[in-house]
């Protein structure tokens, strides 16, 4: 018999980090008033130099953006694409299908009609060690390939056949089979998945209706069956473009002659219309959100979340730096305070994700409560507390 438990999400949406960010930056700039330690000359390197990855860079005349890196490490080549596309740019009614569409480019273009697999398998790609996949985020979706150097070619002309030709192979039982997958996707990580409506509600309640990131990357049962073969055509036909896409060849190859084959399979195709960007910004948040909501899981968990910075832009990097502080190994500065020294949580973990930093934190009380208790107020004021007083007293601690 399955008893509901209350899974907790207070998203503490005070902007928190954002006040420690600029003391973070100031005290840099200033210094610390104690004196620091001379670097020993013995060292023949600066801890602080930023590793310099050599790479060419430029432009086709139908807009495709080509990043050349040689590494011969290894006799073998990557080639990723890069589209720039997500689901943030799904229209209303579509959600999920930037993710659909990632399951289409494996189903067969026009002159290699049968699965997308079968034929980098042949070029000499494992496809058991992670070396041929697609994934799909907010912002993009990308394809990627390891094969041997000798074999770029004959890679190349493939990725190139999907996005020249893709369409003229697709069928209404090929969108069905893979919706089908993706319902089944979403079941799995979602639906049946203890938590795994947490995300869906965090985005729901840190964006306001409407806003691109409002929505979770998969979609809705609902909206994956109402695309059509169409709308699949009409989506591939604006996104899925010279002009949109960053194509990535990186690995033991020669320069010239990787030019050369770009230049001889994606030259040809056409560029796409010209497309308009979302407005980048961070969202205004009128308070403090609390969401409680019960479900079927064995123990409470709780999550505070706040908007941050957008990837690469300031305040991103420390963020990053700041959530492996938190709880990155047993000894971290949130670990020890919660799991061990107040004991309010068995697990804590710190994370930045697509310009959402969390703070999870559960089970409470390290799993002791009985089959009926609910997660109490005082845990949650003082997983609160705990926290506010935590990022208060961060820059200092990080300073010392």
């Amino acid at each position: 018999m399955h008893r509901h438990r209350n899974l907790s999400l207070p998203l503490a949406l005070l902007l928190l980090l954002a006040q420690v960010l600029p003391v973070l930056a100031q005290n840099r700039k200033r210094g610390n008033t104690t004196p620091q330690p001379q670097p020993q000359p013995t060292r023949t390197a600066d801890a602080g130099t930023v590793p310099k990855i050599s790479f060419e860079k430029y432009t086709l005349s139908n807009g495709l953006q080509v990043i050349l890196h040689v590494d011969r490490k290894l006799p073998v080549v990557h080639v990723n694409e890069w589209f720039h596309v997500g689901s943030k740019n799904e229209r209303i009614g579509r959600s999920g299908f930037a993710h659909l569409f990632e399951h289409m480019m494996f189903q067969g273009s026009k002159n290699a009609n049968h699965e997308y697999f079968e034929y980098v398998e042949a070029a000499g790609a494992n496809l058991f060690e992670g070396g041929v996949n697609g994934t799909t985020n907010e912002d993009r979706t990308n394809y990627f390939a390891t094969v041997p150097s000798g074999n770029l070619e004959q890679l190349l002309w493939l990725e190139s056949d999907r996005l020249a030709t893709l369409t003229d192979a697709l069928t209404l039982d090929k969108l069905n089979n893979q919706r089908d997958v993706v319902k089944n996707e979403r079941r799995q990580g979602l639906e049946n998945q203890p938590y795994g409506r947490a995300f869906k509600l965090i985005v729901e309640n840190l964006y306001p209706t409407g806003h691109p990131y409002a929505h979770d990357v998969i979609g809705t049962h609902e909206d994956l069956t109402a695309a059509s073969v169409d709308d699949v055509k009409d989506f591939f036909k604006t996104y899925y473009t010279p002009n949109n896409l960053s194509l990535v060849i990186a690995g033991d190859f020669d320069p010239a002659e990787a030019k050369r084959l770009v230049e001889k399979y994606f030259g040809p195709i056409p560029a796409g219309p010209a497309l308009d960007r979302p407005v980048k910004g961070v969202p205004k948040l009128d308070g403090e959100k609390i969401v409680e909501v019960n479900d079927r899981v064995p123990q409470e968990r709780t999550y505070f979340a706040w908007h941050t910075p957008a990837y690469f832009d300031p305040g991103d990097a420390e963020l990053d730096l700041t959530a492996t502080i938190l709880t990155d190994g047993l000894s971290a500065r949130l670990n020890k305070v919660l799991v061990y020294d107040k004991q309010l949580a068995s697990d804590v973990v710190s994370f930045l994700r697509v310009g959402v930093p969390a703070v999870e934190f559960g089970p409470i009380g390290g799993g002791h409560h009985g089959p009926e208790e609910w997660v109490s107020v005082s845990s949650l004021e003082a997983y609160q507390h705990t926290l506010e007083e935590f990022i208060r007293i961060l820059p200092d601690r990080l300073g010392g």
